[in-house]
Order: C-alpha cells, then sequence, then structure tokens
C-alpha cells in the first residue's frame, strides 16, 4: 500500500500566452504537497490561484513543466492509478440527450462493469445524490444543480478510493450543499481520499480534517485546522459573584447579563486576562469561564492572501 494517495513534488506550469512572441506565465510554482489516504483535504485559493491547474495535472489533461505528480504511488496518468480514482470537472459536460441513468450506466461500461452491476451501481448512485426520482428525465431537462449532482454521481461510480473534486458546490442550493456535505463525510468515514477545491470556506472548514493554501500558483499554507496560526481576537470571559457596577469600574464596557446572575465580558485583544483576572479576584468576582476567539478560516485565508499580495501590488 502507498504511503501517501496523492503526492506533488515541486510540481509547476508554465502557460504560453501570446502569439508571435509567447512568453510564458506561471500557472503552479514549485508545488509539493503530500496527502495521506482517508484524508479530506481541502485546496482553498482565490481564482487564478492555481486549484484547476493542479487537477488538471493529477488527472494528465495537461502536463506538468517541471516536478511530478503521484496517485496511489503510481505516476499520475498511469492506468491502473486511474481506475482506482474519480474526478468531477470544475464544469461538467455530458451528452445531453442520455438521461442520467444512461450516462451512469456508460461511464461504468468505460469502467469494465457489467451492465447488469453498472445499472445497479447507477440506481444506487442517482439515491444517493438525491435524483432517484429524476434518473430517466434526460439531461438536457436538467438544472445547473442536477448536473452538479450527476457529476458527483459519475465521480463515484467505480467505487474509487481516491475522489478529485473540482469545487462540487458550485450551483447547488443550500439542500445540495447539505447532501454533498454529509456525502463527502461519507466518503471520509468508508476510508477514502477526497481532494477538493473550492472558495467556500465554511465548507472546508466543517469537512476538512487538512486545508492547503493556494495563491498566486504557490502555497502558503497547509495543516490542520487545529494546527493552523489563527490569531487570537480577544477573549470571552463569564464571570459570576459581582454586579455590572463592579464590572464596569474596571472599565469593561461590553457586559451583557447572563442566566443565574452571571455576566459575560468580552474582552478586546488589546486587553489580555492577565491584566483583569487580578482585579476581578480583588472585587470577588469568580472567574466561570475564560474562551478566546479565533479569527476564522475565512479570517485566515484572506490574512494569507493579502499578505501574499501585497508585494505585486
Amino acid at each position: 500500500m502507498a504511503r501517501y494517495a496523492i503526492r506533488l513534488e515541486e510540481l509547476t506550469k508554465d502557460y504560453p500566452i501570446g502569439f508571435w512572441r509567447s512568453r510564458p506565465v506561471r500557472a503552479l510554482d514549485h508545488v509539493s504537497l503530500d496527502v495521506e489516504p482517508g484524508e479530506v483535504l481541502g485546496y482553498l485559493g482565490p481564482n487564478g490561484a492555481g486549484k484547476t491547474t493542479t487537477l488538471k495535472l493529477l488527472m494528465q489533461l495537461v502536463y506538468p513543466t517541471s516536478g511530478r505528480a503521484e496517485i496511489l504511488g503510481r505516476p499520475a496518468g498511469d492506468v491502473e492509478a486511474k481506475r482506482r480514482l474519480g474526478y468531477l470537472p470544475e464544469l461538467p459536460y455530458f451528452y445531453d440527450n442520455l438521461t442520467a441513468e444512461e450516462l451512469l450506466v456508460y461511464f461504468g461500461g468505460l469502467f469494465g462493469l457489467a451492465p447488469a452491476v453498472a445499472r445497479t451501481r447507477a440506481s444506487i448512485l442517482l439515491d444517493r445524490v438525491g435524483l432517484g426520482a429524476e434518473r430517466r428525465r434526460r439531461l438536457r431537462h436538467y438544472s445547473k444543480g442536477m448536473l452538479q449532482r450527476v457529476g458527483i454521481a459519475q465521480a463515484l461510480v467505480n467505487d474509487p478510493e481516491v475522489v478529485f473534486l473540482d469545487e462540487p458546490m458550485s450551483g447547488l442550493d443550500p439542500v445540495g450543499r447539505r447532501d454533498t456535505r454529509e456525502l463527502i463525510r461519507s466518503l471520509r468515514d468508508e476510508g477514502r481520499t477526497v481532494f477538493f477545491s473550492s472558495h467556500i470556506l465554511s465548507d472546508a472548514e466543517a469537512l476538512c480534517t487538512r486545508v492547503a493554501i493556494m495563491v498566486q500558483g504557490r502555497l502558503v499554507s497547509t495543516g490542520r485546522l487545529a494546527d493552523l496560526a489563527f490569531e487570537v481576537q480577544g477573549w470571552e470571559l463569564v464571570v459570576s459573584g459581582g454586579d455590572g457596577g463592579a464590572l464596569a469600574s474596571l472599565g469593561l464596557d461590553a457586559v451583557t447579563t447572563a442566566v443565574d446572575g452571571r455576566y459575560v465580558v468580552e474582552l478586546p485583544v488589546d486587553r489580555p486576562p492577565d491584566q483583569v483576572l487580578p482585579e476581578l479576584s480583588r472585587l470577588h468576582v469568580q472567574v466561570v469561564s475564560l474562551t478566546p476567539r479565533h479569527e476564522s478560516l475565512e479570517d485566515y485565508f484572506m490574512r494569507l492572501v493579502a499578505r501574499r499580495q501585497a508585494p505585486a501590488a
């Protein structure tokens, strides 16, 4: 068994721009990244960061300028590795004269499934993505969100070990996004590796065991959410045994009455708890809890993007 489900080593991609005197523009710049089996990795970044280019390189839809990529211990593009992966492109296109069921049976046949097995697999997957009742409607009558669900189903038709999803939430309504999140969680629970790109950070925060953040073709941060250096933006302090007047005397303005005679105090980042706790003890105020308020993944992401783009500006 391969040590890593996905491995990128100094992966670089230049595109020639221009007609008469073409010049290279770097879309991906020496990206190295390892993804372990069973991980859900969120590949995040603004438009033009290199996310889709990375996925196309992994699928061998385009070829690297330098560096290499492996999937399940085999070079990207290896036929045996491709049999064990599923892929949803950012803008999927399907034969719209087919029904959803016919499309999945067709893709199942490409993977060598017998017709009866492919039909059974198609039925299970369409129920799983919420399209069981529309399985015999032609795709030309599907909405964008419904086509996205079909795309997710086709990515799973071969029962893959590794699933690549490029913007899987694109075009989905809130119900569709919820169902897709549950589907990704179920893939994780089954031990599959999921590598998905997204700009919807709340989904990444809810789903990922690890994130990798791209800016201008470079990998600027990677790690588990619990290990990333989220800045503290303040503290929430819950106290009892005092009154609002005593707390106000310490200059704590943001005080709201809580249940059972407790008070919630929002401490700003420039008023750390070690400055306040001795004064509370002097006033015989008991500390019930002290919780730091960290920036969200979106705040962290925007800070990294701003820092990276500042020199270019």
